[in-house]
Parts: C-alpha cells; structure tokens; sequence
C-alpha cells in the first residue's frame, strides 16, 4: 500500500502540505499510522498545474526515498499551485523504476492509487487486449495502478471526447465494474482495493473501493474550508468564511485536529467540481457486487 494527498484551491506553495504538518505526506513516507506497514520507501512522485503555461500537467518523479530527496525538499519550495497531487510508494507489483512511480500522466490527467487488484497476474494479458492500441503503446510499467488507469482512460473516451466531471464518474463505475468481471470470469482470486485520485486540473474526484465488503477498505479523508494553514508546525485547515476555498483529499489525516477531517465512506466517491463544489456519491450498487458473489 501507499499514500497519497490531493489538494484543489486557492493558489499553495507545495511546501507547506508535504513538509509542514505533524503527519506530513514526508512523515507517511517513513512511519506512516494508518498501515500495517509503516514504510512507504520505493519512491515518489508530484504532479502540479501551471494553467498560465499549459493545461498538462508539470511531474517529477524518483525512486528515491521522499524523505532523502533534496530535490524534493527545494522543487516544493518553489512549486505554487491550484491543483496538485503527491504520492509516495510502497511497490507491491512492478519493479522499483520511475515508470512504477505515481502519479501517473496522460495529456491533461494526473491518476494515483493506493491499493491492490489482487489476481492482477491473471487478468493482466485481459486488461491489455480491451486496451485501443494508443493506450496500450502509452503503458510504460507494470503496475496494476497504471493498467487500472489506462482501462479507466479509454473507458472515458468511450463515453464522451471532451468529458466533464458526470462523465468521469461514469468512466469510475464502468471500470471497477469491468475489472469485477474479469477476475469473475478468468478465476482470478482475492480482493480488489483501489483508493486513488485522479484530476484535469479543474476537476477532482477520490475513490475509496474495496470489492469485498467484508474486507476493510483502506483509509481516506477529506478535508474542505477557506484554505489549510501552517504556522510553527501548528497546521489547520481554516473554516470557511470566506470567498477563498480549498479541499484536500488524503490517505491519511494530516493533523490531529478531528474537526478538520470528514472520512469518505467505503465504495463512494469525492467529487471537486471547478467552484469547489463537494459531492460525495455512492460508487456501486452492483460493482462490488460482482466480486462478493462467490463470498455469499
């Protein structure tokens, strides 16, 4: 498993959300608290949007520990951003190399998982041959992160060439509920926990997915309000009273103050729009379903 956060809002130095907190993304990356393993070292990535530049996205990525990279320390001293992920790996299929490390990028998207399709090995040739032949010459890695994303891509080319935020959503559902009937019908066993993220730079949206409902999904949090503080390591996101407004989607609670954090419940989304408009909406009534058949 890995860890990840998105932030959408008011223009912020990237400084202060991977470095500032107690439980920083850059503290997750060496003990983080909310898994069974604390080290989450096979490397990094961040992706940011310049919008004056270019709709696509800036990334760096390394297979360097987050928490030794000086790069990293000085690129989030500079960055200053609207709209911007960071995760940090822990490798559980695929190879330590950058082409492994999240986010993922294809043209205006930014994608990042945390989680498993267990049974990967064996609907991996499947999950190829649905793929257009753009999108499987774009894979690069191995991991069942990127192939997740790559189905997930042309599932939302499939439902419209300019795609707005009803659209992704659409494109979710489609693809959880594919990779459901691949493991059903090739025999692939085991659970699939997809927690991941994914943006256009205007709009956001959060999964936190586990197949099985008997299994516990891993964590995620949100967090909404006027815009998220750091002053002498003391961090907060500040209530909304103003025009100004911001979200932060997170494997983990950044803080220990328990206001500023609203857990996203299992097998439902986190949508953004473009006003910062929040919606949470229920993933499934069906997806899941088609890998909790066998267990009933």
């Amino acid at each position: 498993m890995c860890r990840f956060l998105a932030y959408k809002g008011r223009p912020l130095l990237m400084d202060e959300i991977l470095y500032g907190p107690k439980n920083s993304l850059i503290c997750q990356s060496i003990n983080a608290h909310e898994m069974e393993e604390p080290l989450n070292g096979d490397g990094f990535g961040i992706g940011w949007y310049t919008h004056e530049l270019s709709d696509t996205p800036g990334l760096f990525t390394s297979i360097r520990p987050a928490w030794n990279d000086r790069n990293l320390r000085y690129l989030a001293q500079k960055i200053k951003s609207k709209c911007f992920f960071a995760h940090v790996r822990a490798a559980s299929k695929g190879e330590v190399n950058e082409s492994n490390c999240h986010p993922f990028h294809y043209k205006k998207f930014l994608f990042m998982h945390n989680g498993d399709i267990e049974g990967f090995s064996v609907i991996k040739r499947y999950m190829r041959r649905e793929l257009s032949d753009e999108i499987y010459d774009w894979i690069r890695g191995q991991t069942d992160s990127e192939h997740f994303f790559a189905l997930f891509i042309d599932n939302l080319k499939s439902v419209s060439e300019n795609p707005g935020l009803q659209d992704i959503v659409t494109a979710f559902k489609k693809t959880l509920a594919r990779v459901a009937e691949m493991k059903r019908e090739n025999g692939a066993e085991g659970c699939t926990y997809i927690n991941c993220a994914l943006t256009d730079g205007k709009h956001m949206v959060a999964v936190r997915y586990v197949s099985d409902t008997k299994e516990k999904a891993s964590t995620l949090y949100y967090a909404e309000g006027a815009r998220f503080e750091c002053h002498n390591g003391i961090c907060h996101m500040v209530d909304a009273h103003s025009p100004e407004h911001a979200v932060l989607v997170v494997s983990e609670k950044l803080t220990s103050i328990e206001k500023d954090w609203k857990e996203i419940p299992t097998n439902h989304m986190i949508t953004v729009d473009e006003d910062l408009k929040v919606e949470i909406i229920p993933l499934i009534e069906g997806v899941a379903a088609e890998e909790t058949k066998k267990a009933v």
